[in-house]
């Protein structure tokens, strides 16, 4: 079905600049970027799907049973993104609040070209169709200016909810906290500009260079484009093992090598930080054990701190093994939305989110990345990430934070600050 060819660049990081550059070309893109960010479970440095033979958009209806039938039936690699509101598939909820952005709630596609990254070596994977076009892409990849234009219209940034309302919010969810209601809840915040043409490639170009994350993407779907520095990783598929890594606890990096040092121990030791991520350790190792064998759900990393170049990130790592005979959609539908960008109990904290955000998260905090022919995956949570309609010409990026009985408004409101730096950078040029 696939033809494979194995190249060699004389130079790979160039050729990765040229790659995404040329893939503009085309309707339907995912380029997945590890930023040589060399951790476990991690199969390729970069991935690049383009150009769809098959495809599924759908709202949440029977999401993801069409998405399960989509998959079974094309048998192929497939890349594309959940929005959060697949949610109402999964449970009895709703989203009522405004979208600017009106993405599909689910969309992935079955492209004719494939290309992995790995070292100084690219494999390049085309459907028989088109395989006869191995050798001039190769050529015509070469000489692409991988240069781009830095420049787009001066833009206002927007905010959907004024600080006084945010820190009001923030008190009614400690309420809620404090009846007991939830333990924990994500609650998220929306920047925009409206009347804007961008340079998506451009944007995603700086802000991959500003916050080199481990889980980088670039997608576009015609009009539509997420560009995201997400440093997170919601799920993986690997043989029969399951891995999710959820980030709870953010510090601010400094110049100061030493006050740098300080910030991350500070981090480690943080009470607040700590019990927020052990929370949604437990949210995820009850979300995995759903299609776990018995007994295999294992923390293989408690709190551990990882430095970025914008933040310092606390990171548990958490696994399960499922039987082979497992579907992969069941394993996502399961474990859908992820409790980082949720909360405990995950039902209780959504219908609050829903209450008190203003805008419908859509594409943000869900999830973008492929599927395998062998029912292998990997998803990130698209956070840090700026979403683009170029034809309503609508500009979007949300940040948000855990909030736990500990919680202060003001420091909440400052942590969104410190999330959204890289984002208003890139787009206020």
């Amino acid at each position: 079905m696939r033809k494979t060819y194995t190249y060699k660049p004389n130079n790979i990081t160039s050729f990765k600049k040229q790659l995404l550059a040329w893939a503009q070309q085309f309707y339907e893109v995912v380029w997945l970027d590890s930023n040589n960010f060399k951790k476990a479970y991690s199969n390729f440095d970069a991935v690049l799907a383009v150009d769809a033979l098959t495809s599924i958009s759908t709202d949440y209806h029977d999401a993801f049973q069409n998405l399960k039938e989509y998959q079974t039936n094309t048998n192929d690699w497939i890349f594309g993104y959940l929005s959060y509101d697949l949610k109402n598939d999964v449970e009895t909820l709703n989203s009522n609040n405004f979208d600017g952005l009106k993405f599909p709630e689910l969309m992935f596609f079955q492209p004719k070209k494939l290309f992995f990254i790995k070292g100084e070596e690219v494999v390049m994977q085309y459907l028989n169709m088109v395989d006869d076009e191995i050798e001039d892409d190769i050529d015509t990849i070469q000489n692409t200016n991988k240069e781009t234009e830095n420049d787009h219209q001066k833009l206002k940034i927007k905010r959907r909810l004024h600080k006084d309302e945010y820190y009001n919010k923030v008190e009614n969810m400690l309420e809620h906290i404090h009846r007991g209601d939830i333990y924990e809840a994500n609650f998220c915040q929306e920047f925009y500009a409206e009347q804007i043409m961008l340079n998506p490639l451009s944007i995603y170009n700086n802000l991959n260079g500003i916050s080199k994350p481990p889980f980088a993407t670039f997608l576009k779907f015609e009009d539509k484009y997420i560009l995201s520095a997400s440093p997170e990783r919601y799920l993986k598929k690997q043989g029969n093992t399951i891995i999710s890594q959820p980030i709870k606890g953010t510090a601010k990096r400094s110049t100061n090598f030493m006050e740098d040092k300080e910030l991350k121990e500070a981090l480690k030791i943080d009470e607040k930080e700590r019990s927020e991520n052990i929370m949604i350790v437990d949210l995820v190792r009850n979300d995995l054990s759903k299609t776990a064998t018995k007994g295999s759900v294992t923390v293989e990393e408690l709190c551990e701190v990882y430095t970025f170049p914008q933040v310092h990130q606390m990171i548990s790592t958490v696994t399960s093994t499922v039987n082979e005979n497992t579907h992969p959609i069941d394993i996502l539908k399961t474990t859908f939305p992820m409790g980082s960008m949720t909360g405990a109990p995950k039902v209780s904290a959504m219908k609050i989110i829903e209450d008190l955000e203003e805008t419908k998260r859509g594409v943000y905090s869900g999830t973008v990345g492929y599927i395998s022919p062998s029912g292998d995956f990997d998803f990130n949570v698209i956070i840090r990430s700026i979403l683009y309609n170029k034809t309503k010409q609508y500009v979007s990026y949300s940040v948000g934070g855990a909030i736990t009985a500990k919680s202060n408004p003001v420091k909440e409101y400052e942590e969104c600050l410190i999330k959204a730096k890289a984002m208003r950078e890139v787009l206020e040029n």
